[in-house]
């Protein structure tokens, strides 16, 4: 009995330990450059920068299956999945587009590489794109995010942008920060493309 206790205790702070590692990681780790220029009630209007990104399209109607079908394929892909072997470093978030037409998830490839100087995916449903600028609004929650979670801040933030008189356009997509298995510090996004000129921006900054 009293083995299984030592034994027990420590496999408990093995996972207490291996969580607060993940969570340092996650907060070290290479994140998708932006430029916030407007803070809203509830939500902050970004400028991305183009970024070349490795993208799986699917016929997913939810998270749940998109993340199933794509992540793995991706994954392979950074981990050396390629034509030159080249392991690529993970940038978080992981974009992922989901809506009754077809969806798409997508990993952030590091600011060194654009899309001509990256290898190709051995698998040929590994697309490689770049994404040119872009504003976007964005609203955040923590947690490990579900559909409703998602459909819950979607709402929030399409409320937000209206009564701010804020035109968007395009799909909601969802951002996620952190690995599966991270159970604590987890960190979520939705964000929209929006109607939003450089001179709003040098306005929003001197505000």
């Amino acid at each position: 009995m009293k083995i299984f206790l030592i034994l027990s205790l420590l496999l408990i702070a093995s996972l207490l330990l291996f969580q607060l590692y993940l969570r340092v990681v996650s907060a070290i780790s290479a994140t998708q450059n932006y430029q916030m220029v407007f803070k809203g009630k509830g939500f902050e209007i970004r400028f991305y920068p183009a970024v070349a990104m490795a993208t799986v399209i699917s016929s997913a109607k939810t998270y749940q299956e998109l993340g199933s079908s794509g992540f793995g394929k991706l994954a392979n892909y950074i981990f050396g999945g390629n034509e030159r072997n080249l392991r690529i470093a993970m940038t978080s978030p992981v974009h992922m587009d989901i809506n009754d037409f077809t969806s798409s998830m997508s990993f952030v490839m590091p600011a060194k590489y654009v899309q001509e100087n990256l290898p190709k995916p051995i698998n040929t449903e590994v697309i490689l794109e770049t994404i040119g600028d872009e504003f976007v609004a964005a609203v955040g929650f923590g947690g490990f995010a579900s559909e409703d979670d998602i459909k819950i801040n979607t709402r929030k933030l399409e409320k937000a942008l209206k009564a701010a008189s804020i035109a968007y356009y395009g799909s909601f997509r969802f951002l996620g920060y952190n690995p599966p298995y991270q159970l604590s510090g987890r960190k979520n996004e939705i964000i929209v493309n929006v109607n939003w000129g450089h001179q709003q921006v040098d306005q929003a900054s001197n505000d």
